[in-house]
């Protein structure tokens, strides 16, 4: 990155805003210094001048929970940067994705059916629809998942009004065969992240 064509403010800083490469949330907003910049270039761990400490700030320095980068960009009036990036846990000190909360990530309702799904995995509840599929196992899983495609695929094809409903039916069993199978919706995004890098 050409240092010359940023804009620096007064005290010689720029934002970073943080976004996931992924799910291109908004993590947080962090400001750089020339010094920060470039260590984040040279480690590829995202590291701001942090003006409360008043030093270079290495994100999850300390949690463990980094920012791996993987693409920086200026905007157009170049005083601001955009860094997308993998987070290693979470974002916020808080413990959620995002310093601006998670209740505006369509992604963490995925984290939230998943711990739902573990919880019922686990204690097998009577009366649960998610114990009951678990205690009939992967083959019956797989089997509604195939039904519920097949409902999504005709509610696309006669535009009857139920797509979302079908489509989010698919994506609910989608997530209890992968919880089945000790995977998460995450491993598949991690795939597609993958293979969009090499279209």
């Amino acid at each position: 990155m050409n240092f010359d064509n940023i804009k620096w403010n007064e005290k010689g800083l720029i934002p970073a805003v943080i976004q996931d490469d992924v799910t291109s949330s908004v993590l947080m907003l962090g400001y750089m210094n020339q010094d920060s910049l470039k260590k984040s270039l040279k480690s590829n761990e995202v590291t701001f001048f942090s003006r409360s400490k008043n030093r270079l700030w290495t994100k999850g320095e300390e949690s463990g929970n980094k920012l791996i980068i993987k693409n920086i960009i200026l905007d157009c009036d170049r005083d601001t940067l955009l860094i997308q990036a993998t987070p290693l846990g979470p974002t916020c000190h808080t413990g959620t994705i995002s310093c601006f909360g998670n209740d505006h990530l369509s992604f963490d309702m995925i984290q939230k059916l998943e711990s739902i799904i573990d919880e019922r995995k686990t204690s097998m509840n009577e009366g649960s629809y998610i114990s009951s599929l678990f205690k009939k196992g992967v083959k019956e899983i797989a089997k509604k998942v195939n039904e519920e495609a097949g409902e999504t695929a005709i509610a696309a094809v006669t535009n009857d009004g139920r797509l979302i409903e079908e489509a989010a039916d698919l994506v609910f069993h989608l997530l209890v065969l992968l919880r089945s199978q000790d995977k998460k919706m995450e491993d598949v995004t991690d795939k597609l992240y993958e293979r969009s890098a090499n279209q």
